[in-house]
């Protein structure tokens, strides 16, 4: 005999719609530099993971420092698969030794997604802050109230470390009000990679766990 029987609604985690994209932003940083990953679903925004690569622990040797930059981004390209990167260009200071070596780790955060194929896109710091807070002369500061006026967000208990994180939050999000049309490498994204090519990699991925979402 047939029983019939009625399924429960779906959870609102069930009526997501498929990912679109996942960008990943980068704020580079010879002492510290902040990420973060950020997946977009129509009009949704979930931010997957924003943190810092903390270099200060290795000393003043420039070339551990750039291999710590490169191992790093591959795992987090590993893990969260991200279909573009967005990375802020080096803001053009007085000290032209401090130049060389932001723009040496600009150069190696972007030759690890290019060895995974992942286009990157360079923004200007103006163009960062205008996008996001509507003012180019925004500070660090405002751009993380923003940030958490827009995106939902755990609090920010260090203000020093997590605004390098939320600066490369910001340029994501750039990126995403974009529309990602400056892509410049090919546009075939790691994790398209990872299916059409299963055997190549032994790098396991982890599931994404989104910090905080807020629709838009």
């Amino acid at each position: 005999m047939a029983v019939s029987r009625t399924l429960p609604p779906p959870t609102p985690a069930q009526r997501l719609p498929p990912a679109e994209k996942v960008i990943m932003g980068i704020d580079p940083g010879t002492q510290i530099m902040g990420y973060a990953v950020i997946e977009v679903r129509g009009q949704r925004i979930d931010v997957l993971q924003y943190d810092v690569i903390n270099l200060k622990a290795l000393g003043s040797n420039h070339a551990v420092k750039l291999k710590r930059i490169f191992t790093r981004m591959l795992e987090l390209i590993d893990e969260f698969l991200p279909d573009e990167l967005a990375i802020e260009a080096p803001f053009y200071g007085v000290n032209v030794q401090s130049m060389l070596k932001l723009g040496r780790a600009q150069g190696v955060a972007i030759a690890a997604c290019l060895s995974r194929d992942i286009p990157f896109v360079e923004y200007a710091p103006t163009k960062v802050k205008q996008a996001v807070t509507g003012s180019g002369s925004a500070d660090k500061e405002q751009v993380a109230r923003m940030l958490r006026q827009t995106l939902t967000l755990p609090p920010i208990e260090e203000a020093p470390k997590f605004l390098d994180a939320t600066d490369a939050l910001a340029v994501a999000l750039c990126h995403h009000y974009q529309q990602g049309n400056n892509a410049k490498a090919g546009s075939k994204s790691w994790g398209k990679f990872l299916e059409d090519n299963p055997g190549r990699t032994l790098a396991a991925t982890t599931a994404r766990k989104p910090v905080g979402s807020r629709a838009k």
